[in-house]
């Protein structure tokens, strides 16, 4: 009889044991799905489309650190943006470098996909992108370029 009751005993513990273990890797793996991306912002304390992009990444899911900075040009330099992938902010997000008015759904795609690519960059100010919204809406065309850490840049997506 108490063979039986340790062997109960047991596969009880074994039983609870891996339920704890799979209910806190559920909540562990939730987490995970529903954590914000982290991205560090330098730009100009006097731009206010740069406050305008921080909070278009806000609203789109990412925890947004803005630093207003002196040199911006010297932050790109240091982080290697290329000058053709030059516009008026600079961020760092997972590894990757996005530099200007991207939208947030490309920055996702690339941190879903995750090329080998440095960065990802709206060159310029174009009307229309995200922090450059006219009043009276419009928009131009742009595109999005990836570039490497040789400073070759490609087209990454068309807008």
């Amino acid at each position: 009889m108490q063979t039986h009751t340790l062997v109960t005993r047991r596969s009880l513990l074994a039983l609870a044991l891996t339920v704890g273990l799979t209910w806190a890797g559920s909540v562990w793996m939730a987490a995970q799905a529903t954590a914000k991306p982290q991205m560090t912002v330098y730009k100009s304390s006097t731009c206010g489309c740069c406050e305008k992009w921080v909070a278009h990444m806000r609203q789109n899911g990412f925890e947004v650190k803005a630093i207003d900075v002196d040199d911006i040009d010297k932050v790109k330099k240091e982080r290697g943006v290329p000058d053709a992938a030059a516009s008026c902010h600079t961020a760092t997000v997972n590894g990757y470098l996005v530099e200007g008015h991207v939208p947030a759904d490309a920055v996702l795609k690339m941190l879903k996909e995750k090329p080998a690519i440095a960065g990802i960059a709206v060159p310029g100010m174009p009307m229309g992108a995200p922090g450059m919204e006219m009043p009276n809406g419009q928009k131009e065309a742009y595109t999005i370029v990836s570039f490497d850490k040789a400073g070759k840049t490609a087209v990454y997506q068309k807008r």
